[in-house]
């Protein structure tokens, strides 16, 4: 599995038996950890492992280090570290992975939208300030993080070429992502992007 999981939707089209019922009742939250973890006790119930979702894939996860041409300037990087600290504190209850920051300033939290609809709202958000009012800038730094605990079987945090390009329609010019921990699920064409949108992507 790679991308976004729905939370509303996930069972949207399934008419649950009485044991996927019963799973439905027992939890004590919906969020992506425990309907996925759920899944996957039952399915290890009946002799079925799953393996860490990446394991095939590892030539797509991030590696440490500046990956495109450009590197973060000096306001990107108080960006990035303003936004981790934000967006552990959100990771660590499951919510979102997901912090859109502005010259230290958080404009957008992911919830159950999605990296991408973030990265959009954040832009909104943007151009609606009143240019002779707001001090803020407007390049966007998104970073996305991996979960204290990553479950490596499901919902890694995923980047491909049309993050990027909702990023360059936002105003977005620098990404923060986990290295090891986040796929560039289209490869090589994400980076390619980013140096044609001149935005920064580092991982660390």
């Amino acid at each position: 599995m790679a991308g976004q999981v729905k939370h509303k939707q996930i069972f949207s089209s399934i008419k649950p038996d009485w044991r996927l019922a019963k799973l439905l009742f027992s939890l004590g939250t919906r969020n992506t950890d425990s309907l996925l973890g759920a899944v996957a006790n039952i399915l290890a119930d009946e002799g079925i492992t799953l393996e860490n979702s990446t394991s095939l894939l590892e030539p797509l996860l991030a590696k440490p280090g500046v990956l495109t041409k450009r590197a973060p300037t000096e306001q990107e990087i108080k960006n990035i570290g303003y936004g981790r600290t934000v967006a552990r504190g959100l990771a660590q209850f499951d919510i979102g992975q997901t912090v859109v920051v502005a010259e230290n300033a958080c404009v957008a939290v992911e919830a159950m939208e999605g990296t991408d609809a973030t990265i959009e709202r954040a832009g909104h958000i943007m151009a609606s300030l009143d240019p002779g009012q707001s001090t803020l800038k407007r390049e966007l730094t998104v970073i996305k993080i991996a979960k204290p605990n990553q479950d490596m079987r499901f919902d890694v945090p995923v980047i491909g070429v049309k993050t990027i390009e909702v990023m360059q329609k936002a105003g977005a010019t620098c990404l923060a992502i986990d290295a090891g921990k986040c796929l560039l699920i289209d490869g090589d064409a994400v980076i390619q992007e980013a140096d044609h949108s001149r935005i920064t992507i580092t991982a660390e």
